[in-house]
């Protein structure tokens, strides 16, 4: 183990150390400060029965509860973690700063610890195919990697097992970003679009969240840029280490590109051909810019034909154009990773060449859904509509110009089952059922997964 590493926790020992959120996520942090001599405090929103049993955990782990409405205002620590999902500058935590307390989240402290390279990625869209794309590509070249971040495990719990010849792998979201002061040896961006503008104050935020990927990275480092996108692409000026980008529309000097149906790579002008877009065995362009962004990130790492290997045997991530089964000879995927009107049109409704009927709406996150009308117009037949982003996902498809009453029924419903009763009602032999939500998933279920996971509980159910 390295020596900052045995300093950092020699430092926190007999330090009160507060955690915010006794979520699954949080749990190992909880047990691992605990075991290294911390005084662990946990603080949750949720009553100790709706915690179930992550309250016992954190209990048993040796944490000290502090639970409801006022678990931000009676923290007493020296360092308190904060959760991704909590707002960096909420009153609560400007409060703890302005009083000397150590502010902090998992992602920081793992950066700053981690004694091997860090692959880190964001963006609006695509970020988890892209992050997993690059681990299997490096798992496949006989590298040991580290996955995690926003993608699901804590990676800190691990530090002292990771080698300098390893490879950190990081999905990273604005929220973990927005105080992040450490940018990775390589950072990836696929594409901004507005989101998360229900936490941000406006999109500037946002977009100066996401910049922290590269703003902090040295002249070794390297940036992974979407030429296609205007906004990440305006991320150029910025970038201190080398620059490879990537495109579907244009060939490169550095970078990966689509030349026809062609995968390439030029390496400052020296190309190579990889694959066809053919070979990729997961379903739509998005994901064809999904690997020209994770190639362009392993470039010099991984040889070609290990990525040919893992493109043609990769099958996706789950929740992700997922296929789920087939009834009645009507095929149902779950698409609940899709928490953005960018992420449905872009997504599930440019993978098929029908139309097909979408089960759409969520939780309001205060970005617009006026472009994603015309695509709804051009691409849906059938349109089921629930949650509180409903009647914004109706306006949009009605007030676009494309616009006919004639060529999609739109179905207002309460809930996932009548959603999915409605999709067998209006379906027929050939139809393609998707669970496309454009919207998040918070007020009817916890995140996407669960959203996904009782969609396919119901489709599986169909008898």
């Amino acid at each position: 183990m390295n020596s900052s590493i045995n300093d950092f926790f020699g430092y926190v020992k007999n330090k009160k150390v507060a955690f915010i959120g006794i979520g699954t996520s949080n749990l190992p942090l909880i047990k691992m400060f605990s075991d290294k001599g911390a005084k662990v405090i946990a603080c949750d929103k949720k009553d100790f029965n709706s915690l179930g049993g992550n309250g016992i955990k954190a209990e048993e782990y040796g944490a000290k509860l502090i639970l409801g409405e006022n678990y931000l205002s009676n923290i007493d620590a020296d360092i308190v973690f904060r959760s991704p999902g909590t707002p960096f500058y909420k009153d609560e935590l400007v409060s703890l700063r302005k009083n000397g307390v150590v502010l902090t989240s998992e992602m920081e402290v793992f950066f700053d610890l981690c004694p091997c390279k860090v692959i880190a990625v964001t963006g609006s869209d695509g970020k988890t195919t892209t992050t997993t794309i690059i681990s299997e590509f490096l798992k496949a070249s006989g590298q040991n990697v580290h996955l995690g971040g926003n993608i699901g495990k804590p990676l800190l719990p691990e530090i002292e097992s990771v080698k300098p010849t390893d490879y950190a792998v990081v999905e990273l979201s604005s929220f973990q970003l927005i105080s992040m002061r450490r940018s990775p040896d390589v950072a990836v961006v696929t594409n901004l679009a507005p989101n998360h503008l229900d936490i941000h104050k406006d999109m500037q935020e946002y977009i100066d969240a996401k910049k922290n990927i590269i703003l902090h990275q040295s002249a070794f480092s390297k940036a992974v840029l979407n030429l296609d996108n205007d906004i990440t692409n305006g991320f150029s000026n910025d970038v201190r280490g080398s620059l490879a980008k990537f495109s579907v529309k244009e060939k490169l000097y550095n970078g990966a590109y689509l030349d026809g149906t062609t995968i390439c790579y030029s390496d400052y002008g020296k190309v190579t051909k990889i694959m066809d877009i053919k070979d990729i065995k997961i379903p739509g362009m998005h994901n064809v810019e999904n690997y020209l962004a994770a190639i362009s990130a392993v470039w010099g790492i991984v040889d070609t034909e290990t990525i040919v290997k893992v493109a043609k045997t990769f099958g996706g991530v789950e929740h992700r154009a997922e296929f789920v089964r087939e009834f009645n000879g009507v095929k149902y995927y779950n698409d609940s990773i899709a928490s953005s009107p960018t992420r449905t049109a872009l997504g599930t409704l440019s993978l098929y060449d029908e139309k097909i009927i979408i089960i759409a709406g969520g939780y309001d996150k205060h970005i617009p859904y006026e472009p994603l009308g015309p695509v709804i117009n051009d691409k849906v037949k059938v349109l089921i509509l629930l949650g509180n982003t409903a009647p914004k996902i109706e306006e949009a498809v009605k007030k676009a110009d494309n616009y006919d009453e004639n060529t999609i029924k739109i179905i207002n419903v309460n809930n996932m089952e009548e959603a999915v009763k409605a999709a067998v009602e209006n379906s027929e032999s050939g139809d393609i059922v998707s669970l496309s939500p454009a919207s998040a998933s918070f007020g009817l279920y916890k995140n996407f997964e669960e959203r996904g996971n009782h969609f396919k509980s119901i489709v599986n159910g169909l008898k």
